[in-house]
């Protein structure tokens, strides 16, 4: 289920998902790229609330798993969007990648959200690969054709002190530090959507 970027037991699971993006920057941003709406779509490992914003923006939506065996059983061109969030390609496998290019019909759009870094989430969580080499001109995703458009998003509560109570829980060694300096009841968060249109090389966006 890919609601989150991360695991959390309950209540803080559900904490989290009230917080994330309540701007909604994330399924817009995937409409601009897509678009999602009017179109067939394959989901990567869903969870509910991902589900309801695509279906929002008027996308025919299929649930799909992986991609490797999702080509070996589909027919070619099933698809002319597919999304992921965090679920999917931790970095690029190729054959990952071939398995989307066998879905997808010609020019169908493929959409990976990740984090970014550069953030508070990310001195929360720590150094990850997300973080460094993901994102570079010669990192995993735009050497193999994807460009990037990067969101700034935030996790947003109802005040410092629900911030800070839920900081302090879900990182209990480094929840402390990011919200004794918070000024407003957020938490900045960064994500990366990389796209690609099959079979297309990719630059930088800026």
């Amino acid at each position: 289920m890919a609601d989150l970027p991360l695991t959390l037991a309950a209540p803080l699971h559900d904490a989290l998902l009230a917080a994330l993006d309540v701007e909604g920057k994330i399924p817009r941003a995937l409409e601009a790229l897509g678009p999602i709406g009017g179109r067939e779509t394959g989901v990567v490992g869903d969870g509910p609330r991902e589900a309801a914003e695509l279906a929002a923006l008027g996308g025919q939506l299929t649930r799909i798993g992986l991609l490797r065996e999702e080509a070996e059983k589909r027919p070619e061109a099933s698809f002319d969007v597919i999304t992921s969030r965090w679920s999917a390609f931790q970095g690029v496998d190729p054959a990952e990648l071939a398995a989307a290019d066998h879905l997808l019909r010609p020019e169908g759009r493929l959409l990976i959200v990740h984090d970014y870094g550069r953030d508070d989430v990310s001195r929360l969580l720590g150094d990850r690969p997300e973080y460094r080499l993901w994102s570079r001109r010669d990192g995993p995703f735009l050497s193999a054709g994807f460009r990037i458009r990067v969101i700034h998003c935030f996790w947003t509560f109802a005040n410092v002190e629900a911030a800070t109570a839920f900081l302090t829980g879900a990182f209990p060694s480094t929840g402390e530090a990011v919200a004794a300096e918070l000024k407003r009841p957020r938490v900045s968060y960064n994500v990366a959507v990389y796209h690609r249109t099959r079979g297309e090389m990719g630059r930088l966006e800026g």
